[in-house]
């Protein structure tokens, strides 16, 4: 599964991965401040609704505090003899008709709050006069003025049955006219009807108290949301009361606060605003916040920025780190790449980048450079060795020249002293021409032993004739070692210091064993003389493994030592030793290896 997901992040090179690792780093602090603001929006919008709530809860309870207080006056003006006297009979006089309608204007006038300021709520009283008995009362009333007002049959306000119905129930309702004879003002009035507490439940008239919205929205500007706005309604969602110029306007609820309009608080939290509606069915009133959640949310928006602002600095920051270690890392570690796809071996290698800096990059660097360097210098060295092996080559193809000359020379005067007659001449000139022969062996460093006892026998014999030596030599070659392989001029220098330095003087009585056997993966051969001199067996040893050697000492077992140890290794040479029945034996020792061409 990780092979699978890690096998596509490998393929990219390294430039996308540092883009792909910047990215895994910043996406996570970029998760957390959405998800993190989100929560934090989410958490402050329940908090604040709740407070809200509550103060939704403790601004009614003031409304209906002023409202109960305007419902007390209503009541002792009701309870008023004044107005619990009135008689719509007609027997009483005129005057005292007129004396009555002034006393009871003054009442109304006196509790009528603010009146002089103009700002205040005023108390009138309707009263049905269908036979104008009060016929010099005025029937216009007025918004912003306190009285008692008759009207007749025909000039009945289309409130004044609904309030009667009441029975003595008070209530807020927004009028758009008080009668029809009245002045086009809208006003929030609170209504109720007058009963005659004497007479039973008969009804004097209606009490209308004018201009509520201002007294109620002085409780409502009380409270101060951020850029809200507060509605008193009836329970049609029409406008009582509002912190806004909306009165008698219809607003729309969402319909989570609409559904049943349960009694009590609700809250419905929207994407734009968040409502808080208090429903009083007792008094057919709702009192609605609500609140843009953009204007809630406008302190939490600068902490957002903040944060916001944080997240850009760290992603700014973690660009110009990429950024950094991209120029202080991967370009140059880009132009080693580009360097190494560039360079072949032999090339001019320019000089090395400096960084000034030792961490590992610039070791590598420099590193790969030097190898590159070296390299360049093994390829030369190389290039010169080949050369020189070349001329080595052609100088030794110079060298044989002469010795193929002398070598077809000696056949001739071999063939000119056989017909002359000079038998024995002509046989020391055919061993001698042998020697030549084989010690040529076409260029090859490595003949097989049958060929190198050849050799060593043309020696021999050549020596015979030349010395007149008489000594005797015993050969004890085993057929399977003929066919391995051995340096050529190997046993011919062995073969000759047996000779001088053993049985030289001897006469009849010198004798040279020369043997061959094959033991397991090894090749022995022995080269034995019975000489009587006395031979220092450790200065010979000291002059096979003397890497210096003193040159008065001689090369020869040296040369044939050394050139075994190039060929097959250190584990194979020559050693030498004394005889037991006299003398001494010299031993080479080869592996079997045979002639692969």
């Amino acid at each position: 599964m990780w092979s699978g997901l890690i096998k596509p992040i490998v393929k990219l090179n390294v430039k996308q991965q540092l883009i792909l690792l910047f990215l895994i780093m910043i996406s996570p602090i970029l998760i957390l401040n959405s998800y993190g603001n989100m929560k934090a929006e989410q958490i402050l919008k329940r908090h604040v609704t709740n407070a809200y709530v509550e103060l939704n809860k403790q601004n009614f309870t003031i409304i209906s505090r002023d409202i109960d207080t305007v419902n007390k006056i209503t009541t002792t003006v009701i309870q008023n003899p004044l107005i619990q006297q009135i008689n719509m009979t007609g027997t009483d006089p005129i005057l005292e008709r007129v004396m009555r309608y002034e006393t009871i204007e003054k009442l109304l006038a006196s509790y009528s709050q603010g009146a002089e300021r103009g700002d205040g709520i005023y108390y009138s009283l309707y009263i049905y006069d269908p036979d104008d008995y009060y016929f010099f009362a005025p029937n216009f009333p007025q918004v912003k003025k306190a009285g008692v007002y008759f009207f007749s049959k025909g000039e009945e306000p289309y409130w004044f049955e609904e309030a009667v119905q009441q029975k003595g129930h008070g209530y807020l309702m927004f009028a758009e006219k008080l009668s029809p004879r009245a002045e086009n003002l809208k006003t929030l009035t609170y209504i109720r009807a007058v009963n005659n507490i004497y007479r039973g439940a008969k009804t004097i008239g209606v009490l209308v108290v004018t201009k509520m919205e201002s007294k109620i929205g002085a409780s409502l500007q009380t409270i101060s949301l951020p850029e809200g706005e507060i509605y008193l309604t009836d329970l049609h969602n029409r406008v009582l009361a509002s912190t806004t110029n909306a009165t008698g306007e219809v607003i729309t609820l969402p319909d989570s606060a609409e559904a049943g309009d349960p009694e009590g608080t609700v809250d419905v939290i929207t994407s734009d605003f968040i409502y808080v509606v208090n429903n009083n069915h007792t008094l057919g009133q709702k009192l609605v916040y609500k609140i843009p959640v953009k204007a809630l949310l406008q302190q939490q928006n600068e902490m957002k920025r903040v944060i916001q602002y944080i997240t850009v600095a760290y992603a700014v920051f973690g660009l110009i780190i990429i950024t950094y270690f991209w120029r202080s890392l991967m370009t140059p570690l880009q132009k080693l790449a580009f360097f190494v796809r560039k360079y072949e071996p032999g090339n001019r290698v320019p000089e090395t980048p400096r960084r000034g800096s030792n961490d590992e990059v610039s070791v590598l660097i420099a590193s790969t450079y030097d190898m590159a360097r070296r390299l360049n210098g093994l390829i030369m060295y190389k290039y010169q060795m080949e050369i020189k092996q070349k001329e080595s080559q052609l100088q030794l193809l110079y060298q044989q020249i002469n010795p193929h000359l002398l070598y077809n020379t000696l056949e001739s005067i071999y063939w000119k002293s056989s017909l002359e007659g000079n038998v024995e001449s002509a046989e020391m000139i055919k061993e001698l021409s042998k020697l030549m022969k084989i010690s040529l062996s076409r260029g090859r460093e490595l003949i097989t032993l049958e060929e190198e006892l050849e050799h060593a026998t043309a020696y021999i014999k050549l020596q015979q004739h030349r010395y007149d030596y008489v000594f005797e030599v015993v050969w004890n070659i085993h057929p399977e070692a003929k066919s391995y392989l051995i340096p050529k001029i190997t046993l011919q220098p062995l073969i000759e210091n047996a000779i001088i330095h053993g049985v030289k003087n001897m006469g009849e009585d010198g004798e040279i064993i020369i043997s061959a056997s094959v033991e397991e993966e090894t090749i022995r051969i022995t080269i034995e003389d019975n000489g009587y001199k006395t031979v220092d067996y450790m200065a010979i040893e000291a002059v096979l493994n003397d890497e210096s050697p003193n040159p008065a000492s001689g090369y020869g077992i040296r040369n044939i030592n050394q050139r075994i140890h190039l060929h097959f290794g250190s584990g194979y040479g020559i050693d030498y030793a004394q005889r037991k029945e006299g003398g001494t034996i010299v031993t080479v020792k080869l592996p079997k290896a045979e002639n692969q061409e």
